[in-house]
C-alpha cells in the first residue's frame, strides 16, 4: 500500500469517527510512521485530504453498489442491493457513512468539501430514483429517493448511537416495502 492510500485510511477511520476537525496532519503523520511534511507533501491543505477523501469513499461506495445491484431486477432488489451497502459500511466498520458524518458538519466545512459531500448524496438520490419502480411519476421518485438516502443515514446514526444494528434492519426494511408498494 503506497502513503497516499495508507495516510486516508488513517484519516477516513478518524474522520468517520471523530469528524473533520478531529483530523490532524501531525495525528494521521503518528499513525502513518511519515512526517507531518510527509502528508503536508500528498495534500497540501485540509481541503485537499477531505475532497480526495470523499472522492475515494463515493467511488469505492459506488462500486461496491454496482457490484451489489449487478443481478437486481426489480425495483425491490435493486433498492435491497442500496439497502445492503449501507448496512455493509455500518457492520464492517462500525461506524456511520463518511459522507453523513461530514453532511452533518457542512456549516464549518471548507468550499471544495462540501461541494464533493453534496455530489456524493446527489449521486446517492440520482441512483434511487433510478432504480424506484418507473410507475411513480418523476417527481415521486425524487420524493422517494431523497427520503430514501435520508432513512438510510439517519438509520446508521441512530444505530450507531444506541449501539443496536437491528434499528438500522427494521427502519430502512420499512422504508424499502413502502417505497416500492410492498408495504
Amino acid at each position: 500500500m503506497n502513503t497516499t492510500e495508507r495516510v486516508l485510511d488513517a484519516a477516513e477511520y478518524r474522520m468517520r469517527r471523530g469528524g473533520y476537525n478531529a483530523v490532524s496532519f501531525r495525528d494521521l503523520a503518528n499513525d502513518t510512521g511519515i512526517k507531518s511534511s510527509s502528508v503536508h507533501y500528498h495534500f497540501p491543505h485540509k481541503e485537499d485530504l477531505g475532497v480526495a477523501l470523499v472522492e475515494r469513499y463515493a467511488q469505492r461506495f459506488f462500486d461496491v453498489l454496482e457490484n451489489a445491484s449487478r443481478k437486481a431486477e426489480t425495483p425491490k432488489q435493486k433498492i435491497q442491493a442500496f439497502r445492503s451497502v449501507y448496512r455493509m459500511a455500518l457492520s464492517d466498520d462500525d461506524a456511520i457513512c463518511l459522507c453523513g458524518l461530514l453532511g452533518a458538519e457542512m456549516a464549518g466545512l471548507p468550499g471544495k468539501l462540501v461541494t464533493a459531500v453534496q455530489s456524493f448524496f446527489d449521486a446517492n438520490v440520482k441512483w434511487v430514483e433510478q432504480a424506484l419502480p418507473e410507475t411513480l411519476s418523476k417527481s415521486d421518485r425524487r420524493k422517494w429517493s431523497t427520503s430514501m438516502v435520508a432513512t438510510h443515514q439517519g438509520a446508521m446514526m441512530l444505530a450507531t448511537s444506541m449501539g443496536d444494528t437491528k434499528l438500522f434492519d427494521t427502519i430502512t426494511k420499512h422504508m424499502v416495502d413502502l417505497s416500492t408498494g410492498q408495504g
